[in-house]
């Protein structure tokens, strides 16, 4: 009689899916001609921050655009979760390939202060969220996928 009921929540994991969508930290601002900065101080400290949020979390993929401040930004909590960094393009992903590809993981993405808040739309298939202010790098946008049923939280980590 207990094999059964551990078989069904082996599968019950099987079809949950949970997104850990944030924006980069803190990126140096001195030089404006720069598109590709690196975290300043205070985006350093935030994302080792970030890893300490995600403690208890064990992610099974880490997905960054390539920018310096996005994988800086990731990077501490893909050391606390010894796996390697994903990079994505968000001008050319296929989200329906990447729902397909991510279901029953648990997943942290970093991205930008537009194309966070539409990524996780994008999960939702919904258009829920606006694009962050960009002095704005504290939004957690969590997305659980049980079934067919999504829901999302809005969390500001300070």
């Amino acid at each position: 009689m207990l094999a059964p009921l551990v078989v069904q929540a082996q599968e019950s994991k099987d079809e949950v899916t949970t997104y850990y969508l944030i924006r980069h930290a803190e990126k140096d601002r001195s030089d404006k001609t720069n598109r590709n900065p690196h975290l300043n101080k205070k985006g350093l400290k935030r994302a080792k921050k970030w890893s300490e949020v995600f403690t208890n979390i064990d992610f099974d993929l880490i997905y960054s655009t390539d920018y310096h401040r996005t994988r800086e930004t990731a990077m501490p909590t893909v050391q606390a979760n010894k796996i390697s960094l994903d990079l994505y393009d968000p001008r050319s992903i296929n989200y329906e390939d990447f729902l397909s590809d991510t279901q029953g993981k648990t997943v942290l993405i970093v991205g930008h202060s537009n194309t966070t808040p539409l990524f996780t739309n994008k999960l939702l298939g919904d258009d829920k969220y606006d694009q962050i202010d960009d002095n704005n790098n504290a939004n957690l946008y969590i997305v659980t996928i049980i079934y067919d049923t999504k829901t999302s939280t809005l969390l500001v980590i300070d």
